[in-house]
């Protein structure tokens, strides 16, 4: 028998439903169109990097239709100390500083090989770019399901916070996403073609 609530399984059943739907149109995504869009979300992207300087970055390695593109490490690293995060058995993220190189890891994706840093590393961000499937404006993110990112933004420091932005397609900032109690919320969003979105409480605080 489940221990969750009508609410919070309700919520999950959403959650799933929208996420398959948004993968699927992800994977009707051309080659071309992937290029395109991770060329214009580069661009924005380093339009905050210019503007903010942060010394160190947290990113990650696009894979797929994952928006931003494979080089996205090494565009950032030209620009900043860039950390990579790296998948533990038990999901949590450990964290290595991209030097260059890649090697396979876990679930088909790509991590740095060098020493790893600890699951706290990512305190010492000054912006932190996560993995997204979709965000709401009010920047409750809604990832894959594996609760990865949401114990890793958990460790980021309150005061003075780290910007943190989800990388999105065009069409995956929502009015609304199902949320969870444990759901993290992002400062905002950067797309393609709208640049960088702010969520509300965010407008106040940035």
């Amino acid at each position: 028998m489940s221990d969750l609530t009508g609410d919070e399984e309700g919520s999950r059943a959403a959650k799933i439903a929208l996420r398959s739907h948004l993968i699927t149109a992800r994977r009707a995504l051309t080659p071309r169109d992937q290029s395109l869009a991770a060329s214009q979300l580069q661009g924005q992207i380093l339009d905050l990097v210019r503007r903010e300087h942060p010394p160190t970055i947290a990113a990650y390695v696009p894979i797929g239709a994952e928006p931003g593109g494979a080089n996205l490490p090494s565009v950032l690293a030209a620009h900043a100390r860039v950390l990579l995060p790296v998948l533990l058995p038990s999901r949590d993220l450990d964290w290595a500083v991209f030097a260059g190189s890649l090697s396979p890891g876990p679930l088909g994706l790509l991590e740095p090989p060098g020493p790893r840093l600890g699951v706290d590393a990512v305190a010492s961000a000054g912006l932190v770019l996560v993995p997204a499937l979709a965000v709401s404006r009010s920047g409750i993110r809604m990832g894959r399901g594996g609760g990865s990112y949401d114990r890793a933004l958990a460790r980021l420091p309150l005061a003075p916070p780290p910007w943190v932005i989800a990388l999105l397609h065009d069409g995956e900032l929502l009015d609304s996403v199902p949320a969870e109690p444990h759901d993290r919320a992002v400062h905002g969003v950067i797309t393609p073609r709208g640049g960088l979105t702010l969520n509300r409480a965010a407008e106040w605080t940035k």
